[in-house]
């Protein structure tokens, strides 16, 4: 004799299995997409306690020059020589109204390197320079033990 079961009330349980089968694939597309977001070239910044917040770096069409620990130059996610920069800035930001070039430079870095491409930025005639950094996380120390 087959048991006979009542369906007297709801079921109460709650299927959690299609919502995270849905978090995994969510969690995957944005583990693939979230490196190819990242414009230019990716370097290990300076950490510095005072900084300011330069939103204007983020924007799409900003000209980011990133100097790698190595020496190599890059303009967005372009190489370029050092001795171009002038040029290149000039026909860059010719039709620009606001002419602002960032830099971004690895901690270790070498500062000839360092210093010549902000001269020929400096030379390329823009507006304001502004230099790239991680802002240092400072700790908070322990309290006092009181007594």
């Amino acid at each position: 004799m087959a048991k006979r079961t009542s369906t007297l009330g709801a079921v109460s349980d709650i299927n959690v299995t299609p919502m995270v089968d849905v978090m995994l694939v969510l969690l995957i597309i944005f583990m693939v997409i979230t490196p190819m977001l990242q414009k230019g070239v990716s370097v290990n910044m300076a950490k510095a306690s005072n900084t300011r917040d330069m939103q204007d770096a983020d924007k799409e069409d900003a000209a980011v020059i990133a100097i790698t620990r190595d020496g190599k130059v890059y303009l967005g996610a372009d190489t370029i020589a050092p001795d171009q920069i002038t040029t290149t800035l000039k026909d860059k930001l010719a039709n620009k109204l606001d002419k602002t070039v960032f830099v971004k430079s690895d901690a270790r870095a070498k500062y000839g390197v360092v210093v010549s491409v902000v001269d020929n930025i400096r030379a390329a005639g823009v507006d304001s320079l502004g230099l790239l950094t991680e802002k240092r996380v400072e700790h908070a120390a322990a309290p006092p033990p009181t007594q």
